[in-house]
């Protein structure tokens, strides 16, 4: 198992990529601190899912843009597995809705920087020190970060933006000190955000213009995170990668 010994915290870890992230560490041997903001229930089910899988985990709601709630979950993870972190998965964001500049008003503005960007700069933040050489973080960008998103999503795209700006940077400064920095921008996933905020007839197109005719996975998202969670992928960093099925390059 690539992460045996290891301890991983995945936010948003609740359901979809986010859930998959969590057993897929779990099932490479890693102790999992799983966040959640609102659901209990899907919290105690990705819990149960990584036990059935034979792994450890604890769970802890809260909000990832409050900085108490961060303070928290590093709290937690302390408690529950120790004083070192050697994984960080930024999962938690949201397009929250699709409007259009029209429709925007400033409060909705600050809500999508905060639930996309600020929870990464705040998690990442109360973590660093718990981190040590050889250890990874993994930020969630999207490819609306790439190309503006779809209708309505301008500023998820530009937080997503600014992820992937963000992660760049973090690489610069944590890698004197043997912290790698990636992230991942994934298309079209099936998963319950595309089930809220995309229509079924542009799915449908998405999937039959992608070079690979299909939507992706969360587990095959959740793949790659394990990869640049491990030392497989020990001089890679700095990098947004695409998981999208071919529907853009960089």
């Amino acid at each position: 198992m690539k992460l045996q010994g290891k301890v991983a915290v995945v936010t948003g870890g609740a359901r979809d990529i986010g859930r998959a992230v969590a057993i897929k560490l779990a099932k490479e041997g890693a102790k999992v601190v799983v966040n959640y903001y609102l659901s209990h229930e899907d919290g105690e089910e990705t819990l149960r899912l990584i036990k059935e899988a034979g792994g450890e985990a604890v769970i802890l709601q809260g909000d990832m843009t409050k900085q108490e709630d961060v303070a928290a979950l590093a709290g937690k993870a302390r408690e529950a597995f120790g004083e070192e972190v050697h994984v960080l998965v930024n999962v938690a964001g949201g397009l929250i809705a699709r409007k259009t500049i029209e429709e925007m008003d400033e409060s909705f503005f600050y809500t999508l920087i905060d639930v996309n960007l600020k929870s990464v700069f705040l998690v990442t933040k109360a973590f660093r020190p718990m981190m040590k050489s050889g250890a990874s973080i993994i930020n969630f960008a999207s490819q609306a970060g790439r190309d503006g998103g779809g209708p309505g999503a301008a500023m998820y795209a530009t937080a997503k933006g600014g992820v992937m700006t963000y992660t760049r940077s973090l690489a610069k400064e944590f890698g004197p000190h043997g912290i790698r920095v990636n992230s991942l921008c994934p298309g079209m996933i099936a998963t319950a955000f595309h089930d809220t905020f995309t229509k079924p007839e542009v799915r449908a197109n998405v999937a039959a213009a992608t070079p690979l005719r299909r939507e992706g996975k969360a587990e095959e998202v959740a793949d790659v995170v394990a990869y640049l969670a491990s030392s497989e992928s020990s001089f890679v960093t700095g990098n947004n990668i695409d998981v999208n099925g071919g529907t853009a390059f960089s």
